[in-house]
């Protein structure tokens, strides 16, 4: 979608090595390359190419969760990263979540996977579900998990990404924001 609202086809930018390039590996670099706001039909995300591509039948918060998360897709995993800013060159689990969270403005200050503990509603939302212990925190938006752990991704690659869902989910409190 562009910036005045057009719905446009997707090309894909060159290869993940000349997006590090250019924009530094960080969102908060002068240079930094925004990625497209993807749309598909529906009401679920799709993954394409790496990113996710939000479903045109979703809340406005929900879309703006998964275009904000695109953002710091690829970057490396660091831990505290995203916890005294939610700009930040690499991100942890907790900060990954609430970069996507504040993209809706639902969060004003980043949290620790401890605090999403206890935060907003009890159980499976209908568009955004986190899964959260004392160690770890993921989310899934749309049907799409964002996560920094490659537990369950062939890929095997650390850092903010999106993944396959996982088949289970124990061991993790389960929380949405209320509405969602």
């Amino acid at each position: 979608m562009t910036a005045a609202g057009q719905v446009v086809s997707y090309s894909p930018p060159g290869s993940a090595s000349r997006m590090g390039a250019i924009t530094g590996g960080s969102i908060v670099s002068a240079g930094a390359v925004l990625k497209p706001k993807l749309l598909v039909p529906g009401l679920r995300a799709r993954v394409i190419d790496g990113m996710a591509a939000a479903p045109m039948q979703a809340p406005a918060a929900v879309q703006n969760m998964i275009w904000t998360a695109n953002q710091i897709i690829g970057l490396p995993y660091i831990w505290g990263g995203g916890h005294a800013s939610f700009v930040s060159p690499g991100y942890d689990c907790s900060g990954t979540v609430s970069f996507a969270l504040h993209g809706a403005d639902l969060l004003s200050t980043p949290m620790d996977s401890s605090e999403f503990m206890r935060w907003d509603s009890k159980g499976i939302g209908q568009w955004v579900t986190i899964f959260t212990n004392p160690g770890h925190a993921y989310m899934t938006i749309a049907g799409v998990r964002l996560d920094t752990s490659a537990a369950d991704d062939p890929s095997n690659q650390q850092g903010p990404r999106w993944r396959p869902l996982r088949p289970a989910n124990a061991g993790f409190r389960v929380r949405h924001p209320t509405g969602l």
